[in-house]
């Protein structure tokens, strides 16, 4: 057992608390719904980058490379000065949504390196230019680009030349959960010295500028320790902490209060404010910091200059006060950073164990470092928002219960630096892997008062919680059950059941989306932006409604899921068996919806191209199949179960219900597969397509050219480039065409794109849909691949081909080129920048490119669990043990 396993088992059963202290500040607070009061909704036009520095924000805080305690409540980050930017550098820089030509975009360079699930040990590198930091050339010449070209980037600017920059390594290790070192290596990359100005920061978070009644927290200097400066934090419910500061800089002090005279030509109640450290640094305005040494943030001042090539080292400390002997602060300081790095190294290495090569351990390393560093706290009291908003609020107002305030997986802490349940679910599956704890709990977090809707609809993300996202959470709730059982040994029951409880709330709020043929889904966002010809979050332009094949297929994979928590609970509580017949019920009819919805063209499966469409039913009844082959008419692939023999068999009564059923309901089973005809071991399964209709879904899914790429699976089939979609109405024309790049549309901001990129999280399902029938079918289940070749493949070996050209996009080629890097050659040539990888939302269908938001970890970090189970399994341990050996083999990982 590692050390750092034994730091969350110390914090899970002890209650010690290592994870009080991580990294939870957001890289970008500005521009949210939540800092949002204006009358319009136009968040980034509310609250812009510009005013960031001045102005305290009302609902969390953003940092670079910083850190906060689990409520927020006092931070640290860096600031930095090159000696000719217009403004310190406190957080990072991008484009909103309309200054991008591709919706917002973060304009900076920075990599999750390193962390442990306790955050013991974090490590976080930003690229910081020697030159101006071009923020108007950036607005501006993305401005001038059209949807059709490409984003214009901080490499293109040119501002990196000659490699005059800094790498700023910021590295934390925890001695003990509330003594945290704090070291800052800076290396001059360029061919010069350079002047560089490093403001290590703390601060509170303002949270009495909005109570007239709050007490207020105080920053002020203390005793010098060994002839170094110390800060002290007193917080009435923090506590009192100590920050030391090595090397003897001076301590800047001032207020984390909005600066109003600056901003809105107001009046400044308080004369130290929240930019106070900006304007003593940049303009030596000395009566803007406290000279009495006291505040509610402070700095601590380093002026460097630094020789090319040379490294200079920045030490601190943070710590209860009275926990550090006099003169004690840096004495064992090498010591433990050498302890935690050796720690992180093994705890990582037993995660890997011989498995995989040393580039696939990178990579598995950095995509959880950055599940890690995407943990962020996040409240939102959406009741009081509304209320602050005096009636004017334009969005969520059907939302007030929500009271949210707690640590939470982010897709990408600049780009979405708020909670999407879907993409959630995926989370949880790498964080699973090392932390099943954290796991667990995001996934309850949804389902509890705080959060359901008292309809029982999950909050989609703070721009509109009432939007439709796939559900997907009990499919990840069982997953996630399964990889904590086989680490601890036994299953965690009142989780299961909790989340059982909550997930039936929510399914029967899904069983009123229902469309009026009582068992087809229809309408609604649904999660992949403009993958269909009409923006599926407004009224259609035709009038009448969709018969959506993904929502359709969407609720059959939940009934699925249901119908498996339900099995395993009765298991141990037999008042669950009726559950197993419910669920099964209601898969039943679902899934043969889809086959048969009446009248001829308005069925789902086109049976002359053997795929499944969208059907658009107009307001006089009649009806068309939008014939567009995308990722929708591959998602009744996904609903796929696999029933093991075994439990049935220690389920007499469920088993005879089962089998009842079925034959009772022999004519919703004529269109899918037979849910009680055996397979390999005996299994059951759970499927909407029989083999024939699998095999000719399959033979599209593995036609490179339609969805299969070099870097995994499309979500529109490349058909569509030679063969653009038309839908005409009236004098408009709408049109689906193969874009594998970015989005050439505005549909849903066009930072995103469904029509040919390569996504993760639906790769994953597929491959999960894979592994599943093979469990069935066996090796006896041939087909070519890819097609046309000629070259027979079972379901296994089709699995891990799909995996491995994922794997493709990042790991170096022949000629050690990384494709995720795409054309850009100082990633691809330079050995300060190739290894640190970046984890993008999306990837170009064609080259694997990285695509949209650059640190989205989150669901693109859920690749880490096919690094593990390709690393580690063969077909014959599938056939042996079923599913239960994929999950078994995530779970090994987390109890080494």
């Amino acid at each position: 057992m590692t050390n750092e396993f034994q730091r969350l088992r110390q914090c899970d059963q002890d209650n010690i608390p290592w994870k009080k202290w991580g990294p939870y500040l957001s890289e970008r607070q500005w521009g949210t719904v939540r800092e949002d009061y204006s009358p319009d909704g136009e968040a980034w036009q509310y609250f812009p980058h510009l005013q960031s520095t001045a102005r305290a924000y009302r609902w969390g805080e953003d940092g670079l490379a910083g850190i906060s305690d689990d409520r927020q409540r006092l931070c640290f980050a860096l600031a930095l000065w090159n000696g000719r930017d217009p403004v310190l550098k406190e957080r990072l820089f991008g484009l909103t949504g309309t200054q991008g030509n591709h919706g917002e975009d973060v304009k900076e360079y920075y990599f999750y390196l390193d962390a442990t699930p306790t955050h013991s040990y974090l490590k976080y590198l930003y690229k910081y230019p020697q030159a101006p930091f071009p923020y108007e050339d950036l607005v501006t010449t993305n401005s001038q680009r059209s949807k059709h070209q490409p984003e214009y980037e901080l490499l293109d600017t040119g501002i990196f030349a000659e490699n005059r920059y800094f790498d700023i390594f910021v590295e934390y290790a925890k001695a003990d959960p509330e003594n945290i070192l704090i070291q800052i290596s800076v290396v001059n990359r360029g061919p010069e010295a350079a002047q560089l100005r490093v403001l290590p920061t703390l601060w509170f978070r303002n949270t009495w500028s909005w109570e007239p009644d709050a007490a207020k927290p105080l920053l002020k200097q203390c005793q010098r320790e060994g002839g170094n400066p110390a800060a002290l934090a007193s917080h009435h419910q923090l506590g009192d902490y100590q920050l030391f500061c090595a090397d003897n800089p001076d301590l800047l002090f001032t207020d984390n209060e909005t600066n109003a005279q600056h901003l809105f030509n107001g009046t400044n109640e308080n004369p130290y404010v929240k930019d106070g450290i900006n304007q003593f640094v940049l303009h030596g305005n000395k009566a803007a910091v406290n000279a009495d040494g006291c505040g509610t943030k402070m700095a601590a001042d380093y002026a460097l200059l630094i020789a090319a090539g040379e490294t200079q080292i920045i030490r601190l400390r943070l710590a209860r006060a009275g926990s550090i002997a006099t003169g004690a602060a840096f004495t064992d300081f090498e010591t433990v950073f050498d302890l935690r790095r050796r720690q992180a190294d093994h705890f990582y290495e037993q995660l890997s164990g011989d498995k995989l090569d040393t580039e696939r351990q990178r990579l598995l390393r950095q995509m959880l470092a950055g599940m890690l560093w995407t943990k962020q706290y996040y409240e939102f009291d959406v009741g009081r928002w509304l209320d602050e908003h005096h009636g004017q609020a334009t969005r969520n107002a059907d939302w007030g219960h929500m009271k949210n305030r707690d640590i939470l997986s982010m897709p990408d802490k600049w780009e979405y630096p708020w909670y999407a349940v879907w993409d959630t679910a995926f989370h949880t599956l790498p964080l699973a892997m090392v932390d099943p704890v954290f796991a667990k709990h995001q996934l309850s977090l949804f389902l509890e008062a705080r959060y359901l809707h008292p309809s029982g609809q999950m909050p989609a993300y703070e721009w509109n919680f009432s939007d439709v996202n796939p559900p997907v959470h009990a499919w990840a709730t069982y997953a996630v059950y399964q990889i904590d059982r086989e680490s601890r040994g036994q299953g965690d029951l009142a989780f299961l059941q909790s989340a059982f409880a909550g997930l039936e709330r929510n399914f029967h709020w899904w069983e009123t989306r229902k469309g009026p043929d009582g068992n087809v889904y229809q309408g609604g966002f649904l999660g992949l932006d403009n993958i269909g010809v009409f923006d599926r979050s407004h009224a259609l332009p035709t009038g009448g409604h969709l018969e959506q094949s993904d929502g359709t297929a969407w609720m059959t994979l939940y009934a699925q899921n249901m119908l498996q928590i339900a099995l395993e609970l009765s298991l141990h509580d037999l008042n669950y068996e009726p559950k197993v017949t419910a669920y099964l019920d209601h898969f039943l009819a679902v899934a043969a919806a889809m086959h048969d919805i009446g009248s001829e063209h308005r069925d789902m499966w086109d049976e002359e191209d053997g795929f499944f469409y969208d059907v658009l039913r107009f307001p006089d009844g009649h009806s068309t199949r939008l014939r567009i082959r995308s990722l929708v008419g591959l998602l009744p692939l996904c609903a796929v179960t696999v029933i093991e023999q075994s439990t049935l068999q220690k389920l007499p009564q469920v088993a005879a219900r089962f089998e009842a059923l079925v034959r009772h309901k022999n004519h919703l089973t004529a269109d899918i597969f037979c849910p009680i005809k055996p397979g390999m071991a005996g299994r059951r399964l759970l499927a909407v397509l029989d083999e024939e209709k699998l095999r000719r879904v399959l033979a599209r899914l593995l036609d490179e050219q339609e969805f299969l790429s070099p870097y995994g699976i499309r979500s529109l089939s490349k058909y569509h480039q030679a063969h653009p979609y038309h839908f005409h109405w009236q004098d408009q024309t709408f049109t689906v065409s193969y874009q594998p790049g970015e989005s050439d549309s505005y549909m849903f901001g066009g930072n995103s794109n469904w029509r040919g990129p390569v996504w993760i999280p639906a790769n994953i399902l597929i491959i999960r849909a894979l592994l599943s029938l093979y469990t069935y079918y066996g090796d006896d289940f041939q087909i070519e691949c890819p097609t046309t070749t000629g070259t027979p493949c079972n379901l296994f070996q089709i699995a891990e081909m799909i995996a491995e050209r994922l794997f493709r996009i990042f790991l170096p080629d022949a000629q050690g080129r990384r494709a995720v890097f795409g054309g850009s050659e100082k990633f691809q040539t330079d050995p300060h920048w190739h290894d640190h990888l970046l984890f993008y939302e999306y990837f170009h269908g064609e080259d694997g490119s990285g695509l949209g938001a650059s640190h989205q970890t989150g669901w693109t970090g859920a690749l880490a669990t096919l690094l593990t189970i390709f690393g580690s399994l063969a077909p014959a341990d599938l056939s042996a043990a079923g599913m239960q050996r994929v999950t078994a083999s995530l779970a090994s990982t987390s109890t080494s």
